[in-house]
């Protein structure tokens, strides 16, 4: 098994996205690239942590590679909207891709190339790429959010 993490505004609907992805075994949602020790939710949105709501995916790499991971990932949001998605607004909602191994930072980077000449986007992309540091599981209310209620998407 691997490990994947990807911050994409609200947490919610990228789990939902990468938990339809077949050799994906398990996702958490949580908080990902800040400068505090188990954040909350409340702690995350007041925006002083640092951290992005992110969706850590366990996967098979031998049922899903790490490419299709990151296809999914850049088709589940807008990558050119800077510290945002939708009405989701602040520094928790950037677009981030955080590498566990240097192979995913590879690929990470040589993706953010592919998509930003893709031509499938009118405004630069605005996605950071980042070493994973320490991931915080969020309050177990959000895990399964939209899956919980019924839902597929959030917006």
């Amino acid at each position: 098994m691997e490990t994947a993490t990807f911050g994409a505004g609200c947490f919610w609907g990228i789990q939902a996205a990468f938990d339809r992805i077949k050799g994906v075994t398990d996702t958490q949602v949580g908080y990902a690239g800040g400068v505090l020790a188990n954040p909350s939710y409340q702690d995350v949105c007041t925006g002083r942590t640092g951290h992005a709501e992110v969706v850590q995916v366990t996967f098979e790499p031998g049922q899903v590679n790490y490419d299709r991971l990151l296809a999914a990932f850049w088709e589940s949001h807008d990558p050119t909207q800077m510290n945002r998605q939708g009405p989701d607004v602040g520094t928790q909602y950037r677009s981030v891709i955080f590498f566990h191994t240097p192979e995913q930072e590879k690929a990470a980077r040589a993706s953010l190339e592919a998509e930003a000449k893709s031509g499938r986007h009118e405004r630069p992309i605005a996605t950071v790429i980042e070493k994973a540091g320490p991931f915080w599981t969020a309050e177990e209310y959000h895990q399964k959010y939209l899956e919980k209620r019924g839902l597929a998407i959030c917006h």
